[in-house]
């Protein structure tokens, strides 16, 4: 037979659902490891593999209990936490080599926190009434495939039976393919990158890629500094090539873009190499003009209509400051080799001399926080260069390969 998908949701409720899905994937050559998730039960349609009371084992959780207590929400933080625990184990002693589920809100996030638990590239489809939705919390920094479920996930009809039958195609689909791989695998480098450093990263991408690197390219949107360090943290990136930390401006005000506290943790906790510059820190991003909080507005901060959907605020002094200071700790944490490279002309296009955001005092109020609170071991350089200049590019490129071979010698 062929190779092995994972089915894993709540056979106690959506048995019918799961068992037309069962046989389409059957049906298509492949085998079927079937993984319950369900409190209330199980399923007799077709033989279960792993019944729950194992998942909530692998969490220090008691079955027996959580049906007595009939908390859902309880239940469902257990369930969740005992997935990801066992699902990941299941998929290193070569259970499967993909996973598919299907649920309502409460389905989708315990099927989803088994799938983060995976790496990437191993095929992950998730069928959910969420799915049109923002699912961001669910897909996370992996690859997972949603699918709008358009019906509940309440039984077969016309409608769910055709839904269910193009999933199961699309996971039958993705095992199948065959990944061709380089025979010559290249060191990793991440890069992060925004609209206003695009000029930047491109001219360091194509030094470093002349050099022998293959370089990943990650947008600075909250979700890419995030993907970023995740596969740092799974040790698939040799160095990192921080051009845009902006989205520290946005988790310090409020932005969009903010990708949480831990970012720029993961390289120096791995100890891979990590050049830190605070490009586009100038700027935090809002959505349409009316989506501004009213703050900002009553004093009368300084905004830039990047596009219709992107509203910029420049940062000011007392939010750089604050940034100065998160870096330099981080930075001061890192196992790693690491190094600030900071342009005074300017940290983004709209901060470059005469442009509407350019304000010297606050960039330095930055700058200059960052070398009070740093240790006097870390390199800092600042360069008399706008972030876009080809010479800033250069010593950008010069820096992460003298930061790699710190970490080679």
């Amino acid at each position: 037979m062929g190779k092995t998908v994972c089915l894993i949701g709540a056979f106690d409720t959506k048995g019918d659902d799961y068992n037309f899905l069962r046989e389409k994937i059957l049906s298509k050559g492949h085998k079927v490891f079937t993984v319950n998730t369900g409190i209330l039960g199980s399923t007799n349609l077709f033989p279960v593999d792993v019944e729950t009371d194992k998942i909530i084992r692998a969490a220090d959780g008691n079955l027996t209990k959580l049906r007595r207590k009939r908390d859902r929400g309880e239940a469902m933080k257990i369930v969740s936490a005992g997935a990801a625990i066992l699902i990941s184990a299941l998929y290193h002693e070569d259970k499967f080599d993909g996973i598919i589920g299907m649920g309502g809100s409460g389905g989708t996030s315990v099927i989803t926190s088994a799938m983060r638990a995976l790496p990437l590239g191993l095929p992950k489809v998730c069928v959910s009434t969420i799915a049109s939705g923002d699912v961001s919390h669910e897909v996370g920094t992996k690859d997972i495939s949603m699918i709008p479920s358009i019906v509940d996930v309440a039984g077969v009809n016309r409608i769910s039976s055709l839904i269910y039958s193009r999933a199961a195609g699309a996971i039958c689909g993705m095992i199948d393919q065959e990944i061709i791989t380089s025979k010559e695998e290249k060191p990793i480098i991440t890069a992060s990158m925004f609209g206003n450093t695009t000029e930047c990263v491109n001219a360091c991408v194509v030094e470093l890629t002349a050099k022998g690197y293959e370089i990943l390219v990650f947008h600075a949107t909250g979700t890419g500094g995030k993907t970023m360090e995740s596969l740092v943290n799974e040790g698939m990136v040799d160095a990192v090539l921080d051009i845009t930390t902006t989205e520290w401006a946005d988790t310090i005000c409020g932005g969009v873009f903010g990708a949480g506290t831990q970012r720029l943790d993961a390289p120096g906790r791995k100890g891979v190499p990590h050049l830190i510059v605070p490009g586009c820190v100038d700027m935090v991003n809002f959505g349409g003009p009316e989506t501004i909080p009213s703050r900002y507005r009553k004093d009368m901060r300084l905004f830039y209509e990047w596009n219709p959907s992107v509203t910029l605020m420049r940062t000011n002094k007392e939010e750089n400051e604050k940034m100065g200071k998160i870096f330099a700790e981080k930075a001061n944490a890192a196992t790693g080799p690491v190094a600030f490279l900071v342009p005074l002309k300017g940290v983004s296009i709209l901060d470059g001399d005469g442009e509407l955001f350019c304000d010297r005092e606050a960039d330095r109020a930055m700058f200059n926080t960052i070398k009070l609170n740093l240790n006097k071991n870390i390199l800092f350089v600042e360069t008399d260069y706008n972030i876009n200049d080809p010479e800033f590019s250069n010593k950008a490129v010069n820096m992460m390969l003298e930061l790699i071979n710190q970490r080679k010698n």
